[in-house]
């Protein structure tokens, strides 16, 4: 094998990797595609285990550049460390890679079901930390780690699931059932949600036949991991039924209240989350979608209202001409707050500022239409760096 594709085994430059510090490579899974970009960072045990488990390896030309440069530095002067403070997106990447590993071990272990609760109560928590962030994260899905795209849509569709069911004055039991289900419905096809997200044709007739069957093979998953909650079950093997019948795989006419609030939350961030072949669709026409799919519903109303017309991480124009991003939903007394990234000549605007748009010339005109030249926005320019 050429140095050119020429690719190493994880363990093989663990000595190139400090815990807490930015990787100096991006790290790809076994089949080539990447899991984390260089700068990000392996933050626990736990992340690293899941990573060794995907097969996770470097480009053999990245790490010997990284080799030959840290030599060259420590002959010459103290080798400085990068380390930094864990900060709340740390948070929001460990919950990644733990969901990793829950979903990847279920069915082995009859005891699961309380890991899977308690993964699902932190998550919550997070949400509550923080549901801007949570809804930018959602937004902004600009990494293009397909090879995690099964449990980045788990967390969005949760989050979109958890802020609506509370919207709906659902009961905590409910809401957190909810939350369970978006975690969890789609057990059964983790690595088939990978494929698809970066395969340039549409699903095969065997792919087609995995879809179908998930919501059962999912559920059993979770009885053998030792979870006995009923509702919990029922949404997990009804979030593809829609009232009526169209459904699937039961054709179910009247599918249960959970099921059909994840499902919801499950086809509205599908259409707003980017695929190798296809932009994401915009928030904006993905809400007019749901809304007509559901009839205008309270479902439907809900997760709208939860998300918000201008969601974080949302690309819009203001009346004085810029380009901003959507920072946070309206509150009382204050409209959508935005971060402006460009004039009306299309110049950066200095220092990010703030911009709150119930001043009428910060008024929100529209959502930006054009998006191919804005640049890659991380959570940190918009909210800083916020503890954990």
């Amino acid at each position: 094998m050429s140095d050119e594709v020429r690719r190493l085994p994880l363990p093989e430059v663990s000595d190139l990797i400090v815990p807490g510090e930015p990787l100096p490579f991006k790290v790809l899974d076994s089949q080539g595609r990447m899991l984390l970009a260089a700068g990000q960072v392996i933050a626990h045990g736990r992340q690293l285990e899941a990573l060794l488990e995907r097969g996770a390896c470097v480009e053999y030309l990245e790490a010997e550049a990284v080799r030959r440069a840290r030599a060259g530095a420590a002959a010459g002067s103290e080798v400085v460390s990068n380390r930094r403070e864990r900060n709340l997106f740390d948070r929001w990447e460990e919950s990644l890679w733990t969901l990793e590993t829950l979903l990847r071990s279920l069915g082995r272990d009859p005891a699961q079901a309380t890991a899977i609760e308690a993964y699902a109560d932190d998550f919550i928590s997070l949400v509550d930390r923080e549901p801007d962030v949570a809804l930018f994260l959602c937004m902004r899905q600009d990494d293009r780690r397909f090879a995690l795209y099964a449990l980045a849509h788990a967390l969005h569709s949760a989050t979109a699931a958890l802020l609506s069911a509370r919207l709906m004055g659902w009961p905590p039991a409910q809401v957190r059932c909810a939350v369970l289900t978006a975690l969890t419905m789609n057990a059964a096809i983790v690595e088939l949600q990978a494929r698809m997200a970066e395969q340039p044709d549409p699903p095969s007739k065997k792919q087609l036949g995995e879809i179908r069957a998930h919501p059962q093979r999912s559920a059993q998953l979770l009885r053998d991991s030792g979870v006995t909650d009923a509702i919990w079950l029922q949404a997990v093997e009804e979030h593809h039924e829609q009232p009526g019948g169209s459904g699937y795989p039961q054709g179910l006419k009247a599918p249960g209240e959970v099921a059909r609030l994840v499902r919801a939350a499950d086809v509205f961030m599908a259409k707003i989350s980017p695929r190798a072949l296809r932009a994401p669709m915009p928030p904006q026409l993905a809400a007019r979608q749901l809304f007509q799919e559901e009839s205008g519903g309270p479902i439907a109303a809900a997760l709208i209202r939860a998300v918000g017309v201008y969601p974080p991480g949302d690309f819009v124009r203001l009346r004085n001409g810029e380009a901003a991003i959507v920072a946070r939903r309206a509150a009382a007394g204050a409209g959508v707050v935005v971060v402006a990234l460009f004039d009306a000549k299309g110049r950066p605007v200095p220092g990010a500022p703030k911009r709150d748009t119930a001043q009428p010339e910060f008024a929100i005109t529209s959502a930006l239409a054009e998006r191919a030249g804005l640049p890659r926005v991380l959570p940190e320019q918009v909210y800083g760096v916020l503890a954990p």
